[in-house]
Order: structure tokens, then sequence, then C-alpha cells
């Protein structure tokens, strides 16, 4: 098969990567870490004026009609620069959840806005005991006359503090863990009765926990079935589990980039650092583990367009495993190279590290992976 990029695709990735360089290096990112919510709106507002925003939706509804390769290239990117910006929440997710579910009304009352930059999202899944399983849902959405009230309390929802509207799994028939009755609302963040409370995580971006006390939405809040939306929020997902993928592998070349650079210019004994010959071969299996890594993304972007949602998870999974273990061996050795300089907040080598290890374990760490392609091999 030929995985070389279109000719529309290299101008994408040269197009991002080259308002990246100019506005996103090391410095500019501790400063728009410190404006009012940890991202830039400056930046937000670039990427809208090149389009990206409005990279995944569809020309009908003021999008571009691209597929998953291209928000793989522009992740890629965005995982090279270390970007704070809600482009996962807003676009990837939340954008996912209006293009795959969502009414002629909601897009149109929602999309305009995401592509414009004007407005931010987040999705509003994780609960206390959930972990990984999307369908253990807790929070309630019932009845009131045409509308909907919701109660609950969600967890670690990223870029949940700044968000203009946020998509909340509740359940509105059935037992914790049962695969129905859950349904996927539209809920404004300033809604009465929502409290947010934010916070940084520990790879420089913001999260926050939200509760839901009486909150109440309209008929229109509800995003397709109310009481079947899961098959939905698996799909959304596994999207985002790609897009994390492709922010690995971006995350992960530079932190072999930056590895071997320093094993160039570090001296020791009078002589880099880099001649030495063990080190060399750590840096050979880094990039190895790289490459493997680059290969199940790409599998994975082409995997998320599978209509047979049984295939697109295994595939999917299988990815998020090569990534898993792929990064954490990059990531590892790229501090270990670096030595004790390489545990310092001024050298970006260990935010990149931070990053990786927060997308390990972003909707299902290595181990929950593989035992979905054990489980899924096991079926065959």
């Amino acid at each position: 098969m030929d995985f070389d990029l279109s000719e529309e695709q290299r101008l994408l990735k040269d197009s991002v990567e080259g308002l990246l360089a100019d506005s996103y290096d090391f410095d500019q990112r501790k400063k728009y870490a410190k404006e009012k919510g940890g991202w830039s709106k400056a930046v937000w507002n670039k990427l809208a004026e090149q389009g990206l925003l409005g990279l995944p939706f569809s020309e009908d509804d003021g999008g571009f009609g691209a597929g998953a390769v291209e928000t793989s290239i522009v992740m890629e990117a965005l995982g090279r620069a270390l970007l704070l910006e809600p482009y996962l929440a807003t676009v990837v997710l939340g954008g996912g959840f209006l293009r795959h579910g969502g009414s002629a009304e909601q897009k149109a009352a929602h999309i305009p806005s995401i592509i414009d930059g004007s407005k931010t999202l987040a999705f509003a899944q994780l609960e206390k005991n959930s972990r990984y399983n999307l369908a253990d849902v807790t929070t309630t959405a019932k009845k009131k006359g045409a509308g909907w009230v919701i109660d609950g309390e969600k967890f670690v929802v990223l870029q949940g503090e700044t968000a203009d509207t946020l998509i909340v799994t509740a359940r509105t028939k059935g037992g914790q863990r049962d695969r129905s009755g859950i349904g996927v609302f539209l809920v404004p963040a300033n809604a009465k009765g929502v409290t947010v409370k934010g916070y940084p995580t520990q790879d420089g971006l913001r999260a926050a926990d939200i509760r839901f006390e009486g909150v109440e939405v309209g008929a229109d809040a509800a995003i397709g079935d109310p009481e079947n939306g899961l098959p939905l929020v698996e799909r959304v997902v596994d999207e985002a589990r790609v897009a994390l993928c492709a922010e690995a592998i971006g995350a992960m070349d530079e932190s072999l980039k930056s590895t071997v650079e320093y094993l160039k210019t570090r001296k020791q004994f009078g002589v880099a650092i880099g001649q030495f010959q063990t080190l060399q071969h750590r840096a050979a299996d880094m990039f190895v583990a790289l490459e493997q890594a680059r290969s199940m993304s790409i599998f994975a972007s082409m995997a998320s367009s599978f209509e047979d949602a049984k295939e697109r998870e295994k595939a999917v999974a299988a990815a998020k495993v090569q990534i898993g273990k792929s990064l954490k061996f990059v990531g590892q050795q790229a501090i270990q190279l670096h030595g004790g300089v390489g545990m310092t907040m001024e050298l970006k080598i260990g935010h990149y590290f931070k990053r990786l290890t927060m997308i390990e374990s972003t909707f299902g760490d290595t181990d929950y992976h593989l035992r979905r392609v054990s489980e899924a091999g096991n079926l065959v």
C-alpha cells in the first residue's frame, strides 16, 4: 500500500508546522501557559484563520471534509509543539459528536462557532469509579416535560475549565454499567447548577472536575438517541485515541531529535558523549521504537473509518498498545540520556515525557488495550 502523503496533505503538513514554528517555541509556550485558562486565544485564532479548526467538518457545515489522516497530520504537529490549546477537546472530541450524531440544528448552532474559534467544547465523561469503562455512568438525566434534568459529577474533564459547552454522558435508564440507557447531552457551561473546579494537570494542560446539580436542558440537548448513545461515544473516543497516537508520534520524534542533539554537544572526558557506542545503540533503539509506533499510528488512522465497530476497535486498541510501549521507552531513554538536566522544568525534554505519560493513560492505558486486543482475538 502507498503510505505517501498526497500533495494536499503535504501542503497541510507544511502549513501547520510552519505556523507553529513561527509562534510556538518552548519559551512562547511557557508564556501561553500563564494566560487565562492556560492557553493562548491568539494562537487559537491563528489556527482558525488557517482553517485547522474546520478541517474534519463537512463542506456543507462550513468545513473542509478532511479525514482521519489529515487530523493525524495536524495532531502530530501539535505534539511536536506541545500545544496547550484545546484542539483535541474541541475539534476531535466535541466536533466528533456533532459530526457523527448531531442533528442539523445542533450542527448549525455549534459548528460555525467552532470553526471560527469563538466556541470551545469539552467532553465530560470520566467518573469516580469508571476508570476506562465508557459504559460506567452514574450521572443521571431524567425527563422533565420535553427536556431533561442532569445530576452527577465528572472528573478530569480536559479543558473543561474554559469550555463554552460541555458534552456530557448521562444515564437515562438502567444500572451503572449497562451498555444501554446512556445518553449524550449538550450542556452550556454557564447553565444554572453547573459548578466547575479547574486545575493544572502534570503535562501543563488544564482540566476540571464538574458537578451537575439539577441542571435543566431542553429536548434539543440530546445528541442522537438518549437511550442508546454508547456506540456514538465509542466511535468518537476511538477517533480521539487515533488522534492521541498521532500526537504521541510528534512528541516522540521531537524527543529523539533533542536527545540526539544533546548527545552530539554534551561532552564527557573531553569528547561528545554521542561518540560512545553504547549511547549510539540506545538512540538507535529509540528510533526503532518510534518507527514501530509511527506504522501503527498510520494503521489506526486508516482503521478509524471502518464501519465494522469490532474491527475498528481492535485496530485502534492494537495501535494504542504499540504507542504506549514505544512512548514509555522513548520517553524514559530521552530522560536518562539527558541525565539530571532532563528532570528540570527549564529543559523541554521533561515536558515531552510528561505529555507522553498522560497520552498513555488517556482513554485507556497500555494494559487496558492489550486486554482488549486479547479478548478480540479470542472471539475470532
